[in-house]
């Protein structure tokens, strides 16, 4: 099918403004991802996974201006041993950072620009693979045009986490990262994002686990309220093996997360979650696609957002289950708080099935404040404003539970109250 003008004409804009980097063993894949991304176009409005979203903000050549702050909040993550890798406006930064040495793992710059990698039979691939069944043109432009990310090779059980920094020092910087992580069989390791990355970003992480691999990711993102980034992760999951990954937003202007599954192992398990605090001029949207290709395997799907002053949530999920994967064990729940009528939570769940026998659900949801609860606690001498922050976090427990490590769900459940302070005060 033909690309629409409007899209060709997008995308011509935005390559007008980038180089493609040349040389290296990256080079096959760059020029693939062009040449699919030239049939694809930019993704526009009447685009069935962005009638939700607008993407202009994403697509435009010059990136919008973000403003920069003057001091920064208590760092998350901060108090635990980790080794830190500090990306400055979507550049590695190596006085900042530490030393990339790390037991159980081997780590390389995607700028380094060398002949021959482990990488190159990854880079790309995952990717190429998430287009379908839905095109997801924004991965694509990154594959071609990202200048930096980290190669991690997880060959036995971390050291301690990774732990991914960005920092945002320009405000009209247009980073594009792009990581590519494998995990040897048996392998396991844990990493963290966290900061304000630039004022507009583009992310691909690309995640293969072996038979018996653990990969476990905690993501942050917040501070900057006019931050606009897309974010994909694509993920692979061998036999036995484990992938949970969590995101807690709060603020920015446009925020659009992607994760794209394959469970290609029996007794695979891969646990996706997200909880999300918006107020005013701010728009977030998760979009999720797990795809069950084997027996016995197990994959949550689990998303909270409070909403308030005008802010908007949305939630895209689907669970595709193959006719071989039986014994499918597929939850999906997607659910919003909103804390005033101007405020709207758009969901579509979806679930598509060829096993039959399979266990399936999905379940969407969104209201106010529980006005019963709310005088149950205010009859006991609790604040109004106090109460209402308590069931909120109450509201979003259930996705931060996703997280195995409880002192990281202390940290992120420290945020939300920190969230909810400032703007009670």
């Amino acid at each position: 099918m033909a690309v629409a003008q409007p899209k060709i004409d997008a995308l011509d804009a935005r390559l007008a403004t980038l180089s493609l980097p040349e040389g290296g063993w990256s080079a096959p894949a760059r020029q693939d991802a062009l040449t699919r991304l030239r049939a694809m176009g930019l993704p526009g409005p009447r685009d069935e996974y962005w009638k939700y979203t607008r993407p202009e903000s994403l697509t435009a050549p010059d990136a919008p201006k973000a403003a920069l702050f003057d001091g920064e909040e208590t760092p998350i993550f901060g108090e635990r041993d980790r080794l830190k890798v500090v990306f400055v406006d979507g550049v590695f930064d190596a006085e900042e950072s530490d030393d990339l040495s790390l037991e159980g793992v081997s780590i390389d710059r995607l700028a380094d620009g060398m002949d021959i990698h482990w990488a190159k039979d990854l880079y790309g691939a995952l990717e190429t693979n998430g287009q379908s069944p839905v095109e997801r043109p924004l991965a694509a432009l990154n594959t071609a045009f990202a200048t930096d990310g980290l190669l991690i090779h997880v060959t036995g059980k971390a050291a301690k986490p990774i732990n991914l920094i960005y920092r945002h020092e320009s405000e009209t910087s247009d980073a594009m990262l792009h990581h590519v992580i494998k995990v040897d069989a048996g392998a396991e390791v844990t990493i963290l994002e966290n900061g304000p990355a630039a004022a507009r970003f583009n992310k691909v992480m690309e995640v293969d686990i072996a038979d018996t691999g653990t990969l476990h990711h905690v993501r942050t993102q917040g501070r900057d309220h006019e931050r606009r980034a897309a974010t994909h992760i694509f993920a692979r999951l061998g036999a036995e093996s484990v992938f949970k990954s969590f995101t807690f937003t709060a603020n920015g202007m446009m925020t659009r997360n992607e994760c794209v599954i394959e469970l290609t192992g029996d007794d695979a398990a891969a646990h996706v979650a997200g909880a999300c605090m918006g107020d005013g001029d701010f728009h977030h949207d998760d979009t999720v696609f797990v795809t069950h290709d084997a027996v016995n395997c197990e994959s949550r799907q689990v998303f909270k957002k409070v909403l308030r002053n005008g802010a908007t949530g949305v939630f895209q999920g689907k669970i595709l289950v193959k006719p071989d994967a039986q014994k499918t064990d597929g939850y999906q729940i997607s659910q919003s708080l909103l804390l005033d009528g101007d405020s709207q939570f758009l969901a579509k769940p979806e679930l598509e099935i060829y096993a039959d026998d399979v266990a399936c659900s999905h379940g969407s949801t969104s209201g106010a404040i529980d006005e019963d609860s709310l005088f149950y606690l205010r009859a006991r001498g609790v604040p109004r404003g106090l109460a209402e922050d308590l069931m909120t976090i109450a509201f979003i427990a259930e996705a931060v539970q996703e997280i195995d490590d409880e002192s990281l769900q202390e940290e992120i459940n420290e945020r939300v109250a920190a969230w909810l302070e400032r703007r009670r005060g």
